[in-house]
């Protein structure tokens, strides 16, 4: 399981030009499933992005999680991080769990997220439109199996 998640000020998704989630200052965490991933992946990447310290303290470094912070999150299914564009100009997805086993997967780790922080989502297997302000910027690359 991946994801890359950051730093914002304000996030939202419409779907169809009507708006189905959004976040003021907290996290925008784009989560993509991968075949063979399990529900301790993604209960390991809620923990791991709920607590991450990227936002400042008092003195300027970052010492503080979105819990800390007392914000939420704005998660977006993206199979798209499973990408493989090593060969060719076509990306390959063939990593991505397809969605019968990718959609619980992303459901379980929206709810071990929950555990932490208050969650809005998008539509799972939607063409969506994601608005976002980047704080730092900071961004951040996850990966359950620690791939980097």
């Amino acid at each position: 399981m991946r994801a890359v998640v950051q730093r914002v000020s304000s996030a939202s998704i419409t779907v169809s030009g009507e708006l189905v989630g959004k976040a003021e200052r907290g996290i925008l965490v784009y989560l993509g499933v991968a075949s063979g991933d399990t529900e301790s992946d993604a209960a390991y990447l809620a923990e791991k992005a709920a607590n991450l310290r990227i936002f400042e303290d008092a003195e300027g470094k970052m010492n503080r999680s979105v819990i800390d912070e007392r914000g939420g999150a704005l998660v977006v299914s993206q199979f798209t991080l499973l990408a493989d564009a090593r060969k060719g100009r076509r990306p390959s997805y063939s990593d991505a769990a397809p969605p019968e086993l990718a959609k619980p997967l992303y459901e379980a780790f929206v709810g071990f997220l929950r555990g932490y922080i208050p969650v809005e989502t998008g539509i799972f297997q939607t063409e969506m439109r994601v608005a976002y302000t980047n704080e730092g910027p900071i961004t951040i690359l996850l990966d359950s199996k620690k791939m980097f």
